[in-house]
Protein backbone atom coordinates (compact mmCIF):
# COMPACT_ATOMS: atom_id res chain seq x y z
CA UNK A 1 0.00 0.00 0.00
CA UNK A 2 0.72 3.76 -0.04
CA UNK A 3 2.75 5.97 2.49
CA UNK A 4 0.42 6.82 4.93
CA UNK A 5 -1.13 10.92 5.39
CA UNK A 6 0.24 11.51 1.16
CA UNK A 7 -2.17 12.44 -1.17
CA UNK A 8 -0.44 8.94 -2.98
CA UNK A 9 -2.11 7.40 -0.40
CA UNK A 10 -5.46 9.06 -1.30
CA UNK A 11 -5.01 7.97 -4.78
CA UNK A 12 -4.31 4.57 -4.08
CA UNK A 13 -7.90 4.91 -2.39
CA UNK A 14 -9.97 6.00 -4.58
CA UNK A 15 -8.24 3.74 -6.93
CA UNK A 16 -9.13 0.84 -4.74
CA UNK A 17 -13.07 2.43 -5.26
CA UNK A 18 -12.91 4.31 -1.95
CA UNK A 19 -14.76 7.45 -1.05
CA UNK A 20 -13.92 8.22 2.64
CA UNK A 21 -10.93 8.54 3.71
CA UNK A 22 -8.83 9.72 7.33
CA UNK A 23 -5.67 11.28 8.00
CA UNK A 24 -3.81 12.86 10.69
CA UNK A 25 -3.35 16.99 10.63
CA UNK A 26 -0.98 18.68 13.15
CA UNK A 27 0.43 22.48 12.96
CA UNK A 28 4.25 23.59 11.96
CA UNK A 29 6.16 26.07 13.52
CA UNK A 30 4.67 28.75 11.63
CA UNK A 31 1.02 27.44 11.77
CA UNK A 32 0.09 26.08 8.31
CA UNK A 33 -2.00 22.53 8.53
CA UNK A 34 -0.05 19.80 7.41
CA UNK A 35 -0.36 15.82 7.20
CA UNK A 36 1.66 13.80 9.66
CA UNK A 37 0.84 10.85 12.30
CA UNK A 38 4.17 11.30 15.05
CA UNK A 39 5.67 14.28 16.82
CA UNK A 40 8.33 13.58 15.50
CA UNK A 41 9.28 13.52 11.04
CA UNK A 42 11.66 10.42 11.80
CA UNK A 43 9.29 7.96 10.84
CA UNK A 44 7.88 8.67 8.04
CA UNK A 45 10.64 11.06 6.20
CA UNK A 46 14.02 11.12 5.62
CA UNK A 47 14.47 13.82 8.10
CA UNK A 48 14.99 13.89 11.81
CA UNK A 49 13.40 16.41 14.75
CA UNK A 50 10.17 17.43 16.14
CA UNK A 51 7.69 18.69 13.45
CA UNK A 52 6.39 21.30 16.02
CA UNK A 53 9.76 22.82 14.95
CA UNK A 54 9.96 22.82 11.91
CA UNK A 55 7.91 25.95 9.46
CA UNK A 56 6.23 24.46 6.49
CA UNK A 57 9.17 25.47 3.82
CA UNK A 58 11.46 23.25 5.52
CA UNK A 59 8.77 20.10 5.85
CA UNK A 60 7.92 20.31 1.92
CA UNK A 61 11.99 19.74 1.24
CA UNK A 62 11.12 16.27 3.40
CA UNK A 63 10.64 12.90 1.25
CA UNK A 64 7.51 11.07 2.70
CA UNK A 65 7.23 8.44 0.33
CA UNK A 66 10.64 6.43 0.16
CA UNK A 67 10.22 4.72 3.31
CA UNK A 68 7.92 2.83 1.93
CA UNK A 69 9.55 1.99 -1.39
CA UNK A 70 11.49 3.76 -4.42
CA UNK A 71 7.89 3.98 -6.10
CA UNK A 72 6.94 6.67 -3.70
CA UNK A 73 10.29 8.20 -3.58
CA UNK A 74 10.13 12.39 -3.34
CA UNK A 75 6.03 11.88 -2.16
CA UNK A 76 5.73 15.52 -0.20
CA UNK A 77 4.41 16.15 3.28
CA UNK A 78 0.65 17.47 2.01
CA UNK A 79 -0.75 20.48 3.37
CA UNK A 80 -4.37 20.25 4.48
CA UNK A 81 -5.16 22.43 1.39
CA UNK A 82 -3.52 19.95 -0.98
CA UNK A 83 -5.69 17.19 0.58
CA UNK A 84 -8.99 19.46 0.42
CA UNK A 85 -8.42 19.81 -3.21
CA UNK A 86 -8.09 16.13 -3.95
CA UNK A 87 -11.02 15.27 -1.65
CA UNK A 88 -13.45 18.37 -3.13
CA UNK A 89 -11.96 17.03 -6.64
CA UNK A 90 -12.89 13.53 -6.22
CA UNK A 91 -15.92 13.63 -4.22
CA UNK A 92 -14.29 12.09 -1.59
CA UNK A 93 -15.55 12.07 2.23
CA UNK A 94 -12.73 13.32 4.76
CA UNK A 95 -12.60 12.48 8.10
CA UNK A 96 -9.55 15.02 10.02
CA UNK A 97 -8.30 13.72 12.74
CA UNK A 98 -6.87 16.60 15.13
CA UNK A 99 -3.21 15.13 16.07
CA UNK A 100 -1.61 18.17 18.27
CA UNK A 101 1.89 18.32 19.06
CA UNK A 102 2.83 18.23 22.70
CA UNK A 103 1.78 21.54 24.11
CA UNK A 104 -0.15 22.68 21.48
CA UNK A 105 -4.02 21.14 21.90
CA UNK A 106 -6.32 24.20 21.77
CA UNK A 107 -3.98 26.05 19.23
CA UNK A 108 -4.13 22.97 16.82
CA UNK A 109 -7.81 22.51 17.34
CA UNK A 110 -8.92 26.00 16.83
CA UNK A 111 -6.58 26.47 13.85
CA UNK A 112 -7.35 23.29 12.00
CA UNK A 113 -11.05 23.71 12.39
CA UNK A 114 -10.63 27.40 11.14
CA UNK A 115 -8.66 25.91 7.60
CA UNK A 116 -11.19 23.17 7.27
CA UNK A 117 -13.74 25.68 7.31
CA UNK A 118 -12.24 27.63 4.86
CA UNK A 119 -11.17 25.19 2.62
CA UNK A 120 -14.50 23.40 2.62
CA UNK A 121 -16.68 26.72 2.88
CA UNK A 122 -20.09 25.84 0.53
CA UNK A 123 -19.56 21.82 0.27
CA UNK A 124 -21.49 19.51 1.45
CA UNK A 125 -20.71 17.29 3.31
CA UNK A 126 -18.37 19.09 5.45
CA UNK A 127 -15.59 17.29 6.85
CA UNK A 128 -15.72 15.37 9.71
CA UNK A 129 -13.19 16.47 13.16
CA UNK A 130 -12.27 14.06 15.19
CA UNK A 131 -9.69 13.69 18.04
CA UNK A 132 -8.02 12.25 21.10
CA UNK A 133 -7.77 15.34 22.66
CA UNK A 134 -10.68 16.80 24.68
CA UNK A 135 -9.07 20.53 24.91
CA UNK A 136 -8.62 20.34 20.70
CA UNK A 137 -12.11 19.14 20.13
CA UNK A 138 -13.49 21.67 22.55
CA UNK A 139 -11.12 24.49 21.02
CA UNK A 140 -12.63 22.76 17.47
CA UNK A 141 -16.19 23.18 18.54
CA UNK A 142 -15.90 27.07 19.78
CA UNK A 143 -14.09 27.89 16.82
CA UNK A 144 -16.37 26.00 14.01
CA UNK A 145 -19.87 25.17 15.61
CA UNK A 146 -21.26 24.21 12.27
CA UNK A 147 -18.35 21.48 11.11
CA UNK A 148 -19.47 17.79 12.79
CA UNK A 149 -16.95 16.36 15.39
CA UNK A 150 -16.48 12.99 16.93
CA UNK A 151 -14.60 11.81 19.82
CA UNK A 152 -11.93 9.38 19.76
CA UNK A 153 -10.53 6.92 22.18
CA UNK A 154 -8.98 3.27 22.71
CA UNK A 155 -11.43 2.23 25.45
CA UNK A 156 -14.77 3.91 25.56
CA UNK A 157 -14.67 5.16 28.69
CA UNK A 158 -17.50 5.21 31.21
CA UNK A 159 -18.89 8.19 30.60
CA UNK A 160 -19.15 8.35 26.55
CA UNK A 161 -22.53 10.04 27.23
CA UNK A 162 -21.69 13.05 28.97
CA UNK A 163 -18.19 13.42 26.74
CA UNK A 164 -20.32 13.20 23.30
CA UNK A 165 -23.05 15.42 24.96
CA UNK A 166 -20.53 18.09 25.94
CA UNK A 167 -18.48 18.31 22.83
CA UNK A 168 -21.75 18.15 20.65
CA UNK A 169 -20.14 14.72 18.88
CA UNK A 170 -22.54 12.89 15.91
CA UNK A 171 -20.02 10.18 16.26
CA UNK A 172 -17.72 7.73 18.73
CA UNK A 173 -14.44 6.00 17.03
CA UNK A 174 -12.85 3.68 18.67
CA UNK A 175 -10.51 0.74 18.69
CA UNK A 176 -12.48 -2.33 17.55
CA UNK A 177 -10.50 -4.79 19.64
CA UNK A 178 -12.43 -2.87 22.60
CA UNK A 179 -15.64 -2.91 21.50
CA UNK A 180 -18.38 -5.03 22.40
CA UNK A 181 -22.00 -5.59 21.03
CA UNK A 182 -23.43 -4.14 24.10
CA UNK A 183 -21.14 -1.05 23.90
CA UNK A 184 -22.24 -0.66 20.32
CA UNK A 185 -25.84 -1.28 20.87
CA UNK A 186 -25.90 1.14 23.00
CA UNK A 187 -23.87 3.56 21.24
CA UNK A 188 -25.94 3.25 18.42
CA UNK A 189 -29.54 3.30 20.41
CA UNK A 190 -28.19 6.47 21.63
CA UNK A 191 -28.17 8.00 18.11
CA UNK A 192 -24.17 8.42 17.66
CA UNK A 193 -22.28 7.39 14.96
CA UNK A 194 -19.55 4.37 15.47
CA UNK A 195 -16.43 4.07 13.70
CA UNK A 196 -13.94 1.33 14.02
CA UNK A 197 -10.44 1.44 13.90
CA UNK A 198 -8.10 -0.30 12.18
CA UNK A 199 -9.75 -3.11 11.03
CA UNK A 200 -7.87 -5.26 8.52
CA UNK A 201 -9.77 -8.98 8.66
CA UNK A 202 -12.71 -9.36 7.12
CA UNK A 203 -13.90 -11.05 9.64
CA UNK A 204 -13.38 -8.79 12.39
CA UNK A 205 -15.38 -6.38 9.68
CA UNK A 206 -18.32 -8.37 9.44
CA UNK A 207 -18.50 -9.13 13.19
CA UNK A 208 -18.30 -5.41 13.57
CA UNK A 209 -20.76 -4.35 10.74
CA UNK A 210 -23.32 -7.16 12.04
CA UNK A 211 -23.18 -5.35 15.28
CA UNK A 212 -24.20 -2.05 13.78
CA UNK A 213 -20.73 -0.26 13.29
CA UNK A 214 -21.60 2.32 10.59
CA UNK A 215 -17.90 2.53 9.50
CA UNK A 216 -14.30 1.38 9.43
CA UNK A 217 -10.85 2.42 8.78
CA UNK A 218 -8.61 -0.12 7.28
CA UNK A 219 -4.47 0.10 6.02
CA UNK A 220 -5.45 -3.14 3.79
CA UNK A 221 -7.49 -1.73 0.66
CA UNK A 222 -7.03 -4.93 -0.57
CA UNK A 223 -8.61 -6.75 1.76
CA UNK A 224 -11.71 -4.96 2.66
CA UNK A 225 -13.82 -4.20 -0.56
CA UNK A 226 -15.24 -0.27 0.02
CA UNK A 227 -18.87 0.01 0.36
CA UNK A 228 -21.50 1.69 -1.48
Amino acid sequence: MAPENTVAGFREGIRYGYRAAECDVKLSADNVCFLLHDDTVDRTSNGKGEAKAKTMAELSQLDAGGWKGAAFAGEALPTLANVAACCLAQDMLLNIEIKPCPGRFEETGRLVAQEAARLWAGASPPPLLSSFEIDALRAAKAAEPALPRAFLCEEIPADWRAILAELDCVALHCDHQTLTEQLARDIKAAGYQLLCYTVNDPADARRLLGWGVDSLCTDRLDLLPARG
